[in-house]
């Protein structure tokens, strides 16, 4: 972060796993990073970095074209960063219950804690120490964790029997973007959404607040797609 102030850069973007730990350096954050506890994107006004988040308002783009948000219940798997930003973002939008389900019960009960205190949406911690169900009430089930990208062991420890026609299954995981979990959900009948248009919704966003100009997430979804050697 030093660094990127030293070498007087527009801003830049943060992954996993400094989407929580970045902000202690930053000079500020905006309204939804602020809300949201997590930073994906940083951005240089007037010399100051500011944290700004732009992962859930791309994720929610890519949701809302499937499905409304309003009244849903919504199954999170994974309480981090990215996990953070999207429930809010849901929340925001009408999201009605959320089940937090994460294996450490500090960052579980902290996302619960903010989405009950801080949104309309009531929220309940689920410790994730054994292989979970997906409740009956659950419209729509998100991996928010970084299970399923290449290079890790990418099978949930749930029961994927328990996902049923009709449900949405989300990934936010980009390479691969056709993960186990959106497979095997898909395999049940779920409808399924790939973490792709997150990724380039999300990137949009940051590019006009760096340079001020919109481009076309086409253009970004074209260039993704070669990169991961998609068709």
């Amino acid at each position: 972060v030093a660094g990127a102030k030293a070498m007087n850069w527009r801003g830049f973007n943060c992954s996993i796993p400094h989407k929580v730990d970045v902000i202690k350096y930053l000079d500020s954050l905006g309204e939804s990073a602020s809300l949201i506890g997590a930073v994906n994107c940083a951005v240089n006004r007037g010399g100051k970095l500011i944290g700004e988040n732009t992962d859930g308002k791309g994720f929610l783009k890519s949701f809302l074209e499937i499905t409304p948000a309003a009244e849903k219940t919504i199954v999170l798997l994974g309480a981090g960063g990215a996990a953070r930003a999207i429930a809010v973002e849901l929340a925001l939008a009408g999201a009605k219950k959320f089940y937090v389900v994460n294996r450490s019960r500090a960052r579980g009960e902290d996302l619960t804690a903010l989405l009950n205190d801080k949104t309309k949406a009531s929220a309940q911690f689920v410790e994730w120490n054994s292989t979970y169900q997906i409740p009956l009430d659950a419209e729509v089930v998100i991996n928010s964790t970084s299970m399923g990208m290449i290079n890790t062991e990418g099978r949930q420890d749930i029961n994927f029997d328990s996902i049923r026609p009709g449900m949405l299954a989300a990934d936010v995981i980009v390479n691969p973007p056709q993960t186990y979990f959106l497979t095997e959900a898909g395999k049940r009948g779920a409808t399924t959404l790939q973490g792709l248009g997150m990724v380039v919704n999300q990137a949009v966003i940051a590019i006009k607040y760096w340079t001020g100009v919109d481009v076309n997430p086409k253009d970004l979804s074209d260039e993704l797609s070669k990169v991961l050697g998609i068709n």
